[in-house]
């Protein structure tokens, strides 16, 4: 079998309402998402799709990962889609870094070995059945009461897990939101407080060490060095994020015990067979893991919920659904969809989310032997 052809969308997906993080600082109102579909010379296709979270979240923007596909197509073409590893260490060669750009083509060729398998990803990726996984919301930085307000609106969804986006350089503010959240939260529900990481080492030592709360903490600093900083000196589970794209990341932050648990993100990192390593380290070294992508439609999603409900339930946390803020749906009806806060991946042969072409408009570039 080999790659015949690679087909590139580009698509502008609009989020229903504007969206904050990082204390306010960063705000988003649209993705710039790539879909892409791999054709091989034996009928069968897989797609993948690349979506970063905006410009100014990571280092990653849409017209980069476009420009990269263009870069590597022409050491894909040819080359068998079921040899996974080999076309990524034949990506890796042709592009170093730029994992974000890989990742659409890893997990289009994921989608072509489950369908030559018949069998879908999560039982390819170590799996014994379609578990479920629990979704967690976004709550968007707001004062306390705009922030409750979505919590109780998301709970009357299903939810029962939820990410709190706080951060910022007025202490006082975020010491209020974390204390009146943790209060307000309805029984039996959990909260991760996410800064993104918007405080200095001192700052997320002085709020921390200041509120009653001890939930999980997203990525309160900058670098996984002040993570690790902080991680010391308070009494809250520190959960690593933005600054974990590799895994000599996540065996340093092993290492020099920055953590207790990490998100894994198969857009950051290159895709699922980077993050299939990262998660399996991460169950060896008893980290607990949400598994989610960075952002995108239904069908980013549902790439990386096949990876989280076949993760050990122990150290599987929540997975958040980036679809469920879109105002436009790419793949109606398809893939992994919150189902009263929780979701399951499919159970066709593949990733299961085929897009129909009608709604992804003409391609913008096509790559052919």
């Amino acid at each position: 079998m080999k790659i015949t052809r690679i087909t590139v969308w580009q698509l502008d997906l609009p989020l229903t309402e504007p969206y904050w993080l990082s204390g306010g600082r960063l705000k988003f109102e649209r993705l710039d998402s790539t879909l892409i579909r791999i054709d091989t010379d034996e009928g069968v296709s897989g797609w993948g799709e690349g979506c970063p979270w905006g410009e100014t979240y990571l280092p990653a923007h849409g017209p980069g990962l476009r420009a990269g596909v263009q870069t590597l197509a022409p050491s894909l073409l040819g080359q068998d889609p079921r040899s996974i590893d080999h076309v990524n260490r034949v990506m890796d060669v042709a592009l170093p870094g730029h994992p974000y750009v890989k990742s659409p083509i890893d997990i289009a060729c994921w989608d072509i070995m489950g369908q030559v398998a018949g069998l879908p990803l999560w039982q390819l990726l170590g799996g014994a059945d379609a578990a479920p996984v629990l979704v967690n919301s976004s709550i968007s930085t707001g004062t306390p009461d705009e922030m409750i307000a979505l919590i109780h609106r998301a709970a009357e969804t299903g939810y029962t897990v939820h990410s709190a986006k706080v951060g910022g350089s007025d202490i006082g503010a975020d010491i209020a939101r974390i204390e009146a959240i943790s209060e307000a939260l309805p029984k039996g529900h959990r909260v991760t407080f996410d800064v993104n990481r918007a405080w200095t080492p001192g700052v997320a030592i002085e709020v921390l060490n200041s509120t009653k709360a001890r939930d999980w903490v997203e990525q309160p600093c900058e670098t996984r060095e002040q993570c690790a900083h902080v991680a010391a000196r308070v009494p809250n589970p520190i959960l690593l994020d933005e600054c974990m794209s590799t895994f000599e990341d996540h065996l340093i932050a092993w290492k020099t015990q920055a953590c207790e648990g990490v998100k894994v993100k198969p857009n950051r990192v290159g895709g699922l067979t980077k993050a299939r390593r990262i998660r399996d380290f991460g169950v060896s070294v008893g980290w607990q893991m949400h598994i989610e992508d960075v952002g995108g439609s239904a069908l980013a999603d549902t790439a990386a919920i096949h990876l989280a409900s076949s993760t050990p339930e122990a150290n599987r946390l929540a997975s958040w659904l980036c679809h469920y803020h879109l105002a436009h749906d790419p793949v109606p009806g398809q893939g992994a969809r919150n189902a009263a806060g929780t979701t399951t991946p499919p159970s066709v042969p593949g990733l299961g989310v085929i897009p129909d072409t009608y709604h992804l408009g003409d391609p913008i570039a096509v790559y052919e032997a």
